[in-house]
């Protein structure tokens, strides 16, 4: 018998309907790198200016300085001077963009020694972690695992109910306190039920603070103490959510936090609402964090692991 996902869909179904919500998703992304590729390379020959003009397209895509000098000489090296179709250049960056993406493109992996396992979401106001927890939780619950939110962004009264209605709408229970409420103590509260209630996996949502505001970083470190008071080995995954449409500025956020809260690895959500989807390679190129999962749209199927070829197909417009 064919083995089927949650949803009902074969693994094969499931895989065909995210690859077109991917594409669609980057389609803003990839509909500029297509068109500059094609202005830049139809029936032209291979020169000094072309490369220079190739170069600044990727910058211009985000893709950073390391990523565009590497792409750039991968695409002169034995061309020089010869006529290049634009389907070949596409080949060549989709294949240079997946050889930089393959080595951080790793699963988040549950270590079943840890229970339950503590996951930290961080980030800026506004990434979308609240929505990333309850989308996470919804695809663990699905693979049979016990899973709890707590609801540590207790500054704002509308992420605690948007953090109850996922755990509504997932059947997951909550742990929330009211507003203004201690988040340090919060996560140690959740973190002593949900070891009490035997949960596999405890997601703890974090205030969106901004990482050049020292005191509010000074606040996730004392959760952080908090939560090592019951598990010295906790959290055991702490994952930065970032907005691709912050473009450049999503480069300060993972230096910060990474500093400050000790980021594990990354989340990146709102792909679909930028033309600037490139910044992700950007980031792997300078930080080496592993990508984990990354986010095309607003529905619990619209978060996936994060695979190299698939992106950089979808990212430079190649089926």
């Amino acid at each position: 018998m064919t083995k089927e996902t949650a949803q009902g869909q074969t693994p094969e179904q499931a895989r065909g309907s995210w690859w077109g919500r991917l594409k669609d998703g980057l389609r803003r992304s990839s509909t500029g790198l297509s068109t500059g590729i094609a202005d830049l390379f139809n029936k032209r020959k291979l020169d000094a200016a072309t490369l220079e003009d190739f170069e600044d397209l990727l910058l211009r895509a985000d893709l950073g300085v390391d990523t565009a000098m590497r792409v750039t000489r991968a695409i002169g090296s034995a061309r020089y001077g010869r006529d290049l179709d634009p389907g070949a250049v596409k080949a060549i960056l989709v294949d240079e963009i997946e050889a930089l993406l393959a080595p951080v493109a790793r699963p988040l992996e549950i270590a079943p020694e840890h229970k339950p396992f503590v996951v930290l979401m961080v980030g800026v106001n506004g990434s979308g972690k609240t929505t990333t927890i309850g989308k996470l939780g919804a695809k663990l619950a699905a693979q049979g695992r016990k899973v709890m939110f707590a609801a540590g962004d207790t500054f704002r009264a509308a992420a605690i109910e948007q953090l109850r209605l996922w755990g509504e709408r997932t059947g997951t229970p909550v742990m929330a306190g009211r507003q203004g409420a201690d988040a340090a103590g919060l996560a140690f509260e959740a973190l002593s039920t949900a070891r009490e209630q035997g949960v596999d996996v405890l997601l703890v949502d974090t205030a969106g603070r901004l990482q050049n505001r020292t005191e509010l970083m000074g606040e996730l470190e004392k959760i952080v103490r908090s939560i090592k008071k019951l598990d010295a080995t906790a959290p055991h995954a702490v994952l930065l959510v970032l907005d691709a449409t912050v473009g450049q500025n999503a480069l300060s956020q993972v230096e910060i936090f990474a500093r400050t809260a000790g980021v594990t690895g990354l989340v990146m959500t709102k792909l679909d609402g930028t033309a600037r989807g490139g910044i992700l390679v950007g980031i792997a190129a300078k930080f080496h964090l592993p990508i984990h999962l990354i986010g095309v749209g607003e529905s619990v199927d619209d978060l996936e692991p994060f695979s190299a070829r698939d992106f950089a197909k979808a990212l430079v417009g190649v089926e």
